[in-house]
């Protein structure tokens, strides 16, 4: 009997341990880790699997959800039950309708393809925002009384007390402004998050935070408190061109939700009875001004017993809520902090901070000193030839801070509230003693996204220059995808987002940050489909219908809906901004008529592509590189229809596939016809961005495909390996020719050093990417300070080719559910390696090279399968961790190419050495 027991023992064990050898982790809901203020009805639910097997599939899950952690029987609120499926990303809740105000815990398990069943794995939660606008109890209240306040006015502060009476279960606060904000409750700075409540298009979407501020309460007199700055919404944007673009007076609108252990429940609401005063600190704010503060202004303002007997009664206002919106986009934080690598006076003698890094945030200054004394931080990108600040490329943006001290004997410490500075250098005045690097910290400020990929490979330069694409995408990426962040414009121009969509996508997890930006691209499009320049549109006003579109910019409507499609595998993006894509083809597709050519709608052109004098901008001249605008606006009216066509295919709109194939095709036939000659030159134009565009997309017949990559390579060559492309051809180049066959033409221009080329910007010491090819010419003189961003990102999309041909890293199908890995080896490189965190896992791939050996290092995440391309290689020779490829498992099927052996594999880590075959003709 002992020993049967005993058996039995061992078998659950056994058992036990067979279902361990996979786990379930890395919980998210609508692509954040446990959200707090989620307007989601119907939230989507994605989980990873951790696990060593190879070719790991999942054949099931189970989704359950409660108000209570520990899933008590009572609080769950839906159990999906056992449902056969392997999907893991972006699964609905479908169950009862979820509460206002509410926070619900999720778990999940799944079983393998052998029915063995993991474990629960960790708790996840989410909290729901305000769900109605009925919800909202709170009313709007403004703390200015002029029609017209003056420009440059004083940060405003507004208080209100209350008591709690006893102990508080949970409290939620709900918190928007006309204006930036800052809250504080009992003293205490609410949330970490900054420069809310962010950038939208105001007058139709307007962004209000979630707060958990349970902790934050005590039991008697509390206090709450706000800041409220210029920000977006009142400063001077485009130029200075449109001060208080949205609105002239600031306002505020907050809401407290407590709930009592016993069950009651307490309101705290922005109403009449708050007060308000603009005595604080903050003397004067913009986003492109900076910041004046005097630290001994008004203090303690925000905690219960404050006498604000001298504060007057704010406002009620009756703006509407049904603008409203949850945040549903990743915070701006505080994300990294770094100090000065060197303290030096310039030849013109001023002391010069340099952060060793172009950044975007602020300083924080940690200064001792008499009181009345101000210190003043001004702000720049470079040095000029002679070693000194140069200010002039930012044109009328200050962006400068000023800080009157108090005399605090201990010492003082300051941030700024509401503004922020791309900069690299510091210019320090009126510091009292001896400026030390511990005075002077760098506070590196961008949408909280989290990194996802990784690049490095044999070359410093290349190196260096992936970590200024992700520098520039970091300083960049500041709420909104803007094209600078320094200058008097900091907007959102479509044409560079669309640029660089793909490249951010790998870098970072950028879904829900488009996800936001692409609703308000499409608030902002006008009835007719046409798409502005920048988003949130602040060259024109909001109703205006005839706004300027140009092709490359307003193609952002199409492009990057399609990327992020492809990327993360989110059809519900894909649904929501359908008629959006539609809208903006069908908008040119009127312009162009029954000619199909769309004449005019190329504004920009192929942007700042590289030519010698006389400046790009004369658009009277054509010099060689010119791309024809016309051919421009017609080959992208090409791809959006196309693009719009997949995306119907998708969501199974079938009559709206055909009909866009079908427009496709028809301005395929026109354009070959206009554009293309027999000989597969391309007319007007035979700049290398034309040849890029008709071949990537699709333009270029069949026949002359081979003819037009010539004639694309011999302008290369005779612009002995550079190349000439703009913003809209440089993001297809390199994959144009390694697609065709010039791999190796397009690793020189990679690792070309001398302009225009990626390497020159880091060989002059770049730490991003720049907006022009030679902004600082070899003698150190600079382009036209009118334009010349040194922080630009738009050139950074050559990092899409570093990693998925350098490194071979490809999507297969949308979301990474299947893989593609084909590295495209060189002789130039001796590794390449990149990884990215996708929606179900790790995927990395590594080569190695010495001589004709190459190793390759491949990760492959569980509930996905892959095709693995290893070229110039031998099926004989080929040896998977030491053994042959026929005793290998995990790989399904193998087959022979003329340039490769093809693998199908399942999940798992791969290693495979070969040894290189010779190439034909060679």
């Amino acid at each position: 009997m002992k020993i049967t027991s005993f058996l039995l023992l061992f078998c659950l064990a056994l058992f036990h341990l067979s279902a361990q050898n996979f786990t379930v982790g890395n919980l998210t809901c609508e692509h954040r880790l446990n959200p707090i203020g989620l307007d989601a009805k119907h939230p989507r639910f994605s989980w990873k699997i951790r696990t060593e097997q190879r070719a790991w599939r999942q054949s099931a899950f189970q989704i359950q959800v409660a108000t209570d952690a520990g899933f008590s029987e009572k609080s769950i609120v839906w159990d999906s039950g056992k449902v056969e499926s392997g999907a893991s990303v972006l699964q609905a809740y479908k169950g009862a309708a979820l509460h206002s105000g509410t926070r619900y815990h999720w778990r999940v398990k799944v079983w393998d393809e052998k029915g063995q069943e993991s474990a629960w794995s960790a708790t996840a939660f989410w909290d729901t925002a305000l769900l109605s606008h009925a919800d909202w109890k709170a009313s709007w209240i403004e703390p200015e009384r002029e029609a017209a306040p003056p420009r440059y006015s004083p940060a405003w502060m507004l208080r209100k007390e209350f008591v709690t009476t006893k102990d508080v279960a949970f409290a939620h606060a709900y918190v928007t402004a006309h204006g930036l904000y800052e809250l504080y409750i009992n003293g205490q700075k609410v949330g970490d998050e900054v420069l809310t409540p962010g950038w939208t298009t105001y007058y139709k979407r307007l962004q209000y935070q979630t707060y958990d501020v349970t902790k934050l309460l005590w039991e008697g007199p509390n206090a709450v408190g706000a800041m409220l700055g210029e920000g977006w919404y009142r400063s001077g944007l485009g130029w200075e061109k449109n001060w208080a673009f949205y609105g002239k007076k600031l306002a505020f609108l907050c809401q407290i939700h407590i709930r009592y252990t016993d069950g009651t429940e307490k309101w705290v609401v922005t109403d009449g009875s708050w007060k308000c005063s603009n005595e604080g600190p903050v003397r004067k704010n913009e986003i492109y001004y900076g910041e004046d503060y005097e630290a001994c202004r008004v203090g303690g303002w925000h905690r219960a017993g404050y006498d604000d007997s001298q504060w007057k009664y704010a406002e009620r206002a009756n703006y509407p809520k049904s603008d409203l919106i949850a945040a549903s986009s990743v915070p701006v934080r505080k994300i990294q902090e770094i100090k000065p690598v060197r303290i030096f006076k310039t030849p013109k003698g001023e002391l010069v901070a340099d952060m060793g890094q172009n950044m975007v945030g602020w300083i924080r200054l940690k200064v001792k000193g008499k009181r009345g004394r101000t210190v003043t931080l001004r702000h720049a990108e470079v040095l000029d030839k002679n070693g000194n600040f140069y200010t002039d490329n930012l044109r009328s943006a200050k962006q400068q801070l000023r800080y009157t001290l108090c005399g605090v004997k201990q010492g003082e410490i300051y941030e700024p509230h509401f503004t922020f500075m791309g900069f690299r250098y510091v210019a320090v005045e009126g510091y009292p003693g001896k400026l030390t690097p511990d005075a002077l910290t760098g506070i590196v400020v961008h949408s909280d996204m989290t990194p996802t990929g990784t690049f490095e490979c044999s070359h410093p330069l290349v190196n260096q220059l992936q970590h200024n694409i992700l520098w520039g995408q970091k300083g960049n990426f500041v709420d909104i995808p803007t094209d600078c962040p320094q200058r008097d414009e900091r907007m959102g121009w479509t044409g560079d987002a669309q640029a660089f969509a793909r490249a951010a996508a790998f870098n970072m997890d950028v879904a829900a940050f488009f996800t936001k930006w692409l609703q308000d691209l499409a608030a902002e499009q006008r009835p007719g489909g046409a798409v502005p320049f920048v988003i949130p549109d602040v060259l024109d006003r909001p109703d205006s219908m005839n706004v300027g579109v140009s092709a490359g910019w307003g193609d952002a409507a199409v492009i990057i809906p399609w990327t992020m499609y492809e990327v993360y595998g989110d059809r519900q993006l894909l649904e929501r901004q359908y008629a959006s894509m539609k809208a903006y083809v069908d908008y040119i597709h009127k312009k162009s008529g029954d000619s199909l050519i769309w004449k005019g709608g190329s504004v920009f052109g192929d942007w700042l592509f590289y030519h010698p004098s006389p400046d790009h901008l004369d658009y009277h001249v054509q010099p060689d590189a010119h791309t024809n605008h016309d051919f421009i606006s017609t080959a992208f009216f090409a791809h959006g229809a196309d693009l719009v066509s997949r995306a119907a295919t998708v969501l199974g709109k079938t009559e709206d596939a055909d009909f866009y194939k079908d427009l496709y095709e028809k301005i395929k036939k026109t354009f070959v016809h206009e554009f293309i000659t027999p000989s597969g030159r391309t007319i007007s134009s035979a700049s290398q961005t034309s040849y890029v565009l008709a071949l990537h997309f699709g333009l270029m017949p069949e026949h002359l495909r081979p003819a037009a990559v010539i004639f694309l390579k011999q302008d290369i060559l005779r612009k002995k390996k550079h190349l000439s492309t703009g913003f809209l051809g440089t993001p297809y180049l390199c994959h144009v020719l390694s697609e065709n066959g010039e791999s190796d033409l397009a690793y020189d221009l990679l690792l070309q050093e001398t302009y225009p080329s990626w390497l020159y910007p880091v060989k002059m010491g770049a730490t991003t990417i720049w907006e022009r090819w030679d902004g600082q010419k070899p003698d150190s003189t600079f382009q036209t300070p009118g334009m010349n961003s040194f922080n630009h990102y738009a050139y950074g999309a050559i990092g899409d080719w570093m990693y998925q041909a350098v490194a071979g890293l490809r999507q297969g199908e949308p979301g990474y559910k299947h893989i593609v890995i084909e590295p495209h080896l060189t002789d130039k490189l001796t590794y390449a390696k990149a990884s990215y965190q996708s929606s179900y896992g790790e995927i990395a791939s590594g080569w190695e090279r010495t001589g004709d050996k190459v190793a390759l290092r491949v990760t492959i995440p569980p509930n996905t399968t892959a095709t693995i391309r290893l070229p110039r290689a031998d099926t004989k020779e080929v040896r998977e961790s030491g053994a042959p490829l026929s005793a290998t498992s995990g790989i399904k099927a193998a087959s022979v190419a003329e340039k490769w052996i093809e693998l199908e594999v399942g999940s798992g880590k791969y290693s495979f050495e070969w040894t290189l075959k010779p190439e034909k003709g060679r």
